[in-house]
């Protein structure tokens, strides 16, 4: 009779124990992720205005914070600094200006999977263009400007690996709308989409 207590004794301390340390594992993976990441940007160069205006690709810093509301969901805010871009018509130069991309995406994480958490994202981008410059004889010519806010949605899919403790590789590709309204002398002529293609690989930390 005793060995029979005994022994449920053990198997609740046991299964009390399998229990605890499931809570600590989960513990230990906290709320917060912090990626660092270096982001290919290609733009769509989409023009209505007959100008044939492009911008230039290039690569640019990225860091994101992400909130992790459940382990399958989490919040993600995208940031980097204002990014300089230069302006071409036909492939010539014509002027320069900066937009600054803050992106909020929403996110489902599969985290099933070991070591190798994939996830999909949607949400919202703003784009605050700045500094807009053109060359003196496209001023004289057109007095062009361009609008200065753009509001577009943002998809997204990547995923994390788990190389150490909290430790993660990334890569991530978000395609986001970004588009900006052309005037020659105060009056709307077209629109020019950047919409990039984003392709991003980095490293993360989970606290």
């Amino acid at each position: 009779m005793k060995t029979n207590l005994f022994n449920r004794a053990a198997c609740l301390l046991a299964v009390a124990g399998g229990v605890a340390l499931s809570c600590n594992a989960q513990a230990a993976d906290g709320p917060w992720l912090v990626r660092v990441r270096a982001v290919h940007l290609a733009s769509a160069n989409t023009d209505s205005t007959g100008l044939g205006l492009t911008i230039n690709n290039k690569w640019l810093p990225e860091v994101d914070i992400s909130y992790f509301i459940t382990p399958q969901f989490a919040a993600e805010l995208i940031l980097t600094y204002p990014q300089s871009q230069t302006v071409r018509s036909g492939g010539a130069d014509i002027g320069t200006f900066k937009h600054l991309p803050p992106t909020l995406t929403a996110q489902y994480h599969f985290a099933d999977l070991g070591a190798f958490k994939p996830y999909v994202g949607a949400g919202v981008n703003y784009t605050r263009i700045s500094n807009v410059s053109f060359s003196p004889a496209v001023v004289t010519a057109l007095h062009p400007s361009l609008s200065k806010d753009s509001f577009g949605l943002a998809l997204q899919v990547g995923a994390d690996y788990e190389i150490s403790k909290n430790t993660y590789l990334n890569l991530d590709v978000k395609k986001v709308q970004i588009k900006t309204n052309v005037s020659s002398a105060g009056t709307k002529v077209g629109e020019f989409k950047v919409d990039p293609l984003l392709v991003g690989v980095g490293i993360g930390w989970r606290f």
